[in-house]
């Protein structure tokens, strides 16, 4: 069985994106154990608009290293960056063949973008979807971890793979969505009505993995709550010190109701402390590893090894695809 998964170089990962995602899918690799993995950096589809290209080129190195240092093990896992697969682009257009516009125009990100962006549009906002598609019926992927936003993409992957199976005959795995245990979902420290988000034009909003840990631990301290001083769980009206319970409990595997009765003849300086002090043991190791790693040839050798196996099984794909279209002598 084979999971395919793209994570997109898009800047520094917050303490939201750890809880709510990475932990889990670090998880996955232990629980689904039969399983080959493919994890690639989606530095392609990043370019359907407009990069910085030297803070593209150092943000899909970070994003690597992040990721190994909170936790993917290159043992168990294949990982690599999407643009050194030339397969994908060339299975990318064969999809382009086999999808309609209109199934394009459908997409609900398609649509958000357009609504925001309106001019300057580019091509490749409109046709990712396709070269989604790619990435996962590449590798014959069985299941794709998901969340509720891509469930559209995943069924736009699956009818594509069906209409080229039926045109062209049996070609493709057809993937099954995975939806792991959902993680914590983490709310801005200053507007905790909204979610943490690390293109927040506020600093103070988000923990960002990478934050000076001396940073981190101030912006626990300096989060909104309310002027009640009682810790208790009320998303309604104490939504910032619940959201800090549920940081909490994410980090520590206590309960909020343990928390809420450890902390109920306590006060929110010493809760915000203590906090800071779980924030601090969580990241000091991953910000090690990932100084380790950023600048090391172990992360090349990591990237490099991922990227000629993703080839090796790639190419087979590609030429057998071209071979059922006949695009071959």
């Amino acid at each position: 069985m084979r999971l395919v998964s793209g994570i997109q170089p898009s800047g520094n990962l917050t303490l939201g994106n750890y809880l709510g995602a990475i932990k889990q899918f670090v998880k996955l690799q232990d629980e689904l154990k039969d399983t080959e993995f493919f994890i690639f950096i989606a530095d392609l589809h990043s370019i359907t608009v407009p990069q910085d290209k030297l803070k593209l080129k150092k943000n899909v190195r970070s994003l690597a290293a992040l990721y190994i240092a909170c936790g993917l093990d290159p043992k168990k896992v294949h990982l690599f960056i999407q643009s050194e697969v030339p397969a994908h682009n060339q299975l990318g257009y064969i999809m382009e063949t086999v999808v309609y516009v209109p199934e394009l125009q459908r997409m609900t990100q398609y649509k958000d973008k357009v609504k925001k962006q309106q001019e300057g549009i580019r091509g490749a906002l409109l046709t990712y979807p396709a070269l989604m598609a790619a990435d996962i019926l590449l590798y014959d992927a069985d299941i794709v971890p998901i969340g509720d936003d891509q469930k559209q993409h995943l069924e736009l992957t699956r009818l594509v793979g069906e209409r080229f199976n039926s045109q062209f005959g049996d070609t493709f795995t057809i993937p099954e969505g995975y939806f792991s245990k959902s993680g914590a979902r983490i709310m801005s420290l200053t507007d905790p009505t909204k979610k943490m988000s690390k293109s927040d034009d506020n600093p103070k909003s988000a923990l960002y993995l990478l934050d000076d840990i001396s940073v981190s631990k101030n912006k626990i301290k300096s989060a909104v709550t309310d002027s009640d001083t009682t810790i208790k769980f009320d998303k309604t009206h104490k939504p910032g010190i619940s959201n800090l319970l549920e940081i909490y409990s994410a980090i520590t595997g206590q309960t909020v109701k343990q928390l809420e009765t450890l902390y109920q003849d306590s006060n929110y300086a010493t809760f915000k402390n203590d906090l800071a002090n779980e924030v601090e043991k969580l990241l000091l190791p991953i910000q090690q590893r990932y100084n380790e790693l950023i600048n090391s040839k172990e992360l090349d050798h990591i990237l490099d090894e991922g990227a000629e196996y993703a080839r090796l099984i790639a190419s087979r794909k590609i030429q057998k695809v071209y071979k059922r279209m006949g695009l071959t002598r």
